[in-house]
């Protein structure tokens, strides 16, 4: 009974339990029988025997229970975790981020959902229902929770006057969004046992914003590099393709008008647009960087940005795409020091630049190709701690 009252009713339940046993032992099995007192000695150590032994195993089969509750808890709250966990990894912006965390925290938590994000510029950006506003008292609110990183708002001491409180999801850079909570009836929303689950939840709000913010980066990279890369290419096709072509026309104009049998009028109206022709495509070429329109000597190595050539003792050399981007960056800053963070951001994009082993195995390429001896590397100098520079000799001319 004991063990039962514990296991299906708690410590106290259980407790009366051995209480009740107890005095059942006493009232039917001591002398004198069918009451409550006891005349032998025996008979009361027995009791009191009984009594403890049924207190120690209540308390232990309810410790258990307990123990069954916490654990049934935490895996209810990491299964929450997983689950909202999962759902993020699903979204592909800032925007399907703000929206699923905004439906799910509003489930699980029972309550209005808003979130806001940008500590410089906040932004509400989903809300369910999707109509809500904050009024100044909230926004009061919300850049307080910004400015402290701190909960803020109704039911929490500070700018408790607001309607809606707000939460911090904070990453490694400081408060990137704040979340804010409210309930229709105007009763704070009830979070004090929730508040472990909450935080977690958070975390993984701030990574999944994080991880967006990285890929929007990285795509605006991934577009600026490719439109550097079809001017240089359109610029090239200018230089090699239409100059020889327009300065075969300009020379034809200028024997026609030596000449003398041509109408000159016609043929100096030809020679001068030519010319200015010619004006217009001089200045759309002084657009590229002189480092990209001219060859790098570094040693018996000539790297040539303008037309993505590398030569070694006048033979071309082969390099990967990484490999080029990090020689190239080099290159475009010859003697001068690259950060790590800068080279890898450069070549892998923003959310790879703390990983320095990836910049370390391209070096190491590079030096295989170009040192003549790699081990004591000439034209790619390291700066421990720092990064890497291209020691340059001399600028060719075009």
């Amino acid at each position: 009974m004991v063990l039962a009252a514990a296991v299906l009713r708690g410590l106290r339940p259980a407790l009366l339990a051995a209480v009740a046993s107890a005095s059942a032992y006493n009232f039917y099995f001591t002398a004198p029988y069918h009451t409550l007192l006891i005349d032998s000695p025996a008979d009361v150590v027995t009791v009191v025997v009984l009594f403890l032994v049924a207190l120690v195993t209540s308390h232990l089969a309810a410790s258990m229970r307990q123990q069954e509750r916490l654990a049934k808890t935490h895996a209810a709250r990491n299964a929450t975790i997983a689950g909202f966990a999962r759902r993020l990894l699903s979204c592909g912006s800032e925007k399907d981020i703000a929206e699923v965390s905004t439906e799910e925290l509003s489930r699980l938590f029972k309550c209005n959902a808003v979130l806001v994000v940008g500590r410089d510029d906040p932004e509400l950006v989903a809300s369910v229902p999707t109509d809500m506003r904050l009024n100044p008292g909230d926004r009061a609110a919300m850049l307080l929770t910004f400015g402290t990183g701190a909960a803020a708002g109704r039911g929490i001491g500070q700018a408790n006057l607001a309607d809606w409180q707000f939460h911090p999801v904070v990453s490694d850079e400081g408060v990137i969004a704040a979340l804010g909570l409210a309930r229709d009836d105007g009763v704070p929303p009830h979070l004090d046992l929730q508040l472990p689950l909450l935080g977690s939840l958070l975390d993984q709000l701030a990574l999944a914003l994080e991880r967006a913010g990285l890929e929007r980066q990285a795509r605006e990279f991934a577009t600026l590099r490719e439109r550097d890369r079809i001017r240089l290419a359109l610029l090239a096709s200018i230089g090699q393709d239409v100059k020889p072509r327009l300065a075969a026309i300009m020379a034809a104009a200028r024997a026609l008008r030596r000449g003398g049998s041509s109408d000159k009028a016609l043929v100096s109206s030809v020679a001068g647009e030519a010319a200015k022709l010619n004006l217009y495509i001089d200045n759309l070429l002084t657009l590229s960087p002189a480092s990209e329109q001219k060859p790098v000597m570094a040693g018996a190595v000539t790297i040539d940005l303008f037309r993505r050539l590398v030569l070694k003792d006048g033979a071309e050399i082969h390099l990967t795409p990484k490999e080029y981007v990090v020689l190239a960056e080099l290159a475009k800053h010859p003697d001068r020091v690259l950060s790590h963070a800068y080279l890898l951001r450069t070549a892998w994009g923003p959310a790879h630049e703390a990983q320095i082993d990836y910049l370390r195995v391209a070096v190491r390429a590079l030096r295989q190709k170009l040192e003549r001896d790699p081990s004591r590397p000439e034209i790619i100098i390291n700066e421990p701690a720092v990064g890497y520079r291209l020691k340059a000799q001399q600028l060719m001319a075009s």
